[in-house]
């Protein structure tokens, strides 16, 4: 046999024999004895039947006699779903956690103090009034344009002549308008009263940043 061919051989040889020698040397699995509760009942044995697998149970040493694992239940596929939506919102706001600190990050460096701050919000907060000022006059002449007509019908009435079919028309137009027109100016005083309420958080925010950068600022000359 060729030199090589016999060296290739022992070796294949050796690492056959260091293989069998681990096998022996490796120590056995450890025995165990599982716990679980069937029909309001604990049940033990040294092997779980496949009616338990989904049941939450404890495995114990049987060398040891301690308890080794803890193996809760298997979920429900609606628990599943829950658990999914659960994660998912934890995402979604860990997310928006990390957004919401960018924009408190650019913030801070487009501020440099807190009254620029106020006057960005004071542009918003102006157009929001002009709006709103602009809503309730618009109000104020529809309902002063919808008491004259109802005059008018009332006079038409009171001198015993049927109200004109167009009159009618102009008075469910009008009153159809006016109630649209409040619909929206409640929503342009909700828009204000949020832009206030966001004003505040941002300022409280703003502070906070601005106190976290001046001490981590003041920390290397205190440390001297």
């Amino acid at each position: 046999m060729p030199h090589h061919f016999r060296l290739i051989a022992v070796t294949a040889l050796a690492l056959a024999g260091a293989g069998h020698a681990a096998a022996q040397t490796a120590p056995p699995p450890q025995k165990k004895i599982y716990c679980w509760e069937e029909n309001g009942r604990k049940v033990c044995g040294d092997a779980l039947p496949a009616s338990a697998a989904d049941s939450a149970r404890t495995e114990i040493s049987i060398k040891s006699g301690l308890p080794t694992a803890q193996v809760g239940r298997a979920l429900t596929e609606e628990e599943r779903s829950a658990a999914q939506q659960a994660a998912d919102a934890a995402r979604r706001q860990a997310e928006a956690d990390a957004m919401q600190k960018r924009r408190d990050l650019a913030m801070v460096e487009s501020y440099m103090t807190e009254a620029d701050l106020r006057r960005a919000y004071g542009e918003r907060t102006a157009l929001l009034d002009e709006t709103l000022k602009a809503s309730r006059l618009g109000i104020t002449t529809l309902h002063a344009s919808l008491l004259s007509l109802l005059r008018q019908a009332g006079d038409q009435e009171l001198a015993g002549t049927p109200v004109p079919p167009r009159l009618t028309r102009s008075i469910l137009q009008q009153h159809a308008e006016l109630l649209r027109q409040r619909q929206i100016l409640l929503a342009q005083e909700e828009d204000r009263a949020a832009l206030e309420n966001e004003l505040a958080d941002s300022l409280r925010r703003y502070r906070e940043m601005k106190g976290g950068a001046a001490a981590a600022a003041a920390a290397p000359a205190s440390d001297k």
